[in-house]
């Protein structure tokens, strides 16, 4: 079966960044409470989830308006200083700027769906200068208007923004809340993404139909009814 659009988690899978991520999370943690999170408090109530939730978990309160504004900034201003710290490094993952010129020049639709907040989206844009490859204004991030991951509602939202049913997009996610969240959405086809050790553990997920290690590994061809225009590649 052909599918007509592709629809991106991007921490972890666009950013190999689930590192910094954890570093900034444990640091932050330590500095709230005196001790960091530990490896099950990462894996539960971190990845693919809002900052709202983690901070809400993290200090025991509901957190709203200003008062999540200040932590949410406090935790990702160590986020960020972490990612210019990886100077070249701080680079798309292996096999994105592949898969994604390959989806420009060929017209199949694209975006992000990402438990990132606004902040942190236009520090992505800014460096890694997403808007090459990306309609910003189609990229759904954390804006406060939906329960994140794993409820459904991002990428129903994401498939809505490409103007596809979600049994006709693609789903690339790294967490499990994420692969929960695009499976209750009912994606038609979920790629789950991590080291090779963690493939086992991917494909047990309910709704993953394939496991790559990296964006290189797509089968890109097989899955999309591509389009040739020669007017669309990328530089």
């Amino acid at each position: 079966m052909k599918f007509e659009g592709l629809i991106f988690d991007f921490n972890g899978v666009l950013l190999w960044d689930t590192h910094l991520q954890e570093t900034a999370w444990k640091q932050f943690s330590e500095k709230i409470r005196g001790t960091p999170f530990s490896s099950d408090e990462i894996a539960i109530q971190v990845h693919g989830r809002t900052n709202q939730h983690t901070l809400e978990y993290l200090t025991g309160s509901t957190l709203t308006g200003p008062d999540l504004a200040t932590l949410t900034q406090q935790k990702e201003t160590i986020y960020r200083q972490l990612c210019l710290a990886q100077y070249e490094a701080f680079k798309l993952s292996p096999g994105a700027i592949e898969l994604l010129d390959y989806l420009v020049f060929h017209q199949i639709p694209h975006t992000i769906a990402t438990a990132s907040e606004k902040t942190n989206l236009d520090f992505f844009v800014e460096h890694l200068s997403l808007e090459k490859w990306f309609d910003l204004d189609k990229i759904v991030y954390d804006d406060g208007r939906r329960p994140g991951k794993p409820a459904p509602d991002i990428y129903i939202e994401a498939a809505h923004q490409l103007g596809l049913e979600p049994a006709h997009a693609v789903v690339v996610e790294d967490s499990f809340s994420g692969i929960e969240a695009a499976h209750a959405a009912g994606i038609g086809f979920i790629i789950g993404i991590g080291p090779a050790n963690t493939h086992p553990q991917i494909e047990k997920k309910a709704g993953v139909n394939a496991v790559v290690t990296n964006l290189g590994e797509i089968p890109k061809e097989r899955l999309f009814q591509a389009t040739n225009s020669g007017n669309k590649k990328t530089d």
